[in-house]
């Protein structure tokens, strides 16, 4: 399979900089080359870390709740510096106050995601579905 780049960071005006480590401290262990972008990270800074490391995934995090606004119009972004192909993956609190995830999941998926997670997912669940998505290619 080869090394697989994952870019990840916490998008937005987000802080919350705990679980971004762990993450990608557990996306280390499990064989993973990560480029971690750290907090308050902006679409073009994936973009752009994407692009320079030539990235396999863009994971994105978000705990303050207004992950959905940031992650608004990310896709066609990537698609636009040509990074169309690239999964992109967002989880934590992405919304404001307590909403079906079901319908989150439709709407950044609406957005172009490929995979959106729930507060409270573990490391191994995201681990597990990169591994899935890199043996269907």
């Amino acid at each position: 399979m080869g090394e697989r780049t994952i870019v990840t960071g916490v998008i937005g005006a987000d802080v919350h900089a705990v679980g971004n480590k762990i993450l990608a401290f557990a996306l280390r262990e499990a064989g993973f080359k990560v480029v971690n972008l750290g907090v308050m990270v902006s679409q073009e800074e994936y973009i752009e870390a994407a692009i320079e490391t030539n990235a396999d995934v863009i994971l994105v995090s978000s705990l303050y709740g207004h992950g959905e606004i940031d992650c608004h119009g990310l896709r066609q972004k990537c698609d636009e510096a040509g990074l169309k192909e690239i999964p992109l993956l967002a989880g934590g609190n992405l919304v404001v106050g307590k909403q079906n995830f079901e319908d989150v999941e439709k709407r950044f998926l609406a957005m172009g995601f490929t995979r959106v997670y729930p507060p409270g997912t573990t490391v191994e669940t995201c681990i597990e579905d990169l591994k899935e998505l890199f043996q269907s290619e």
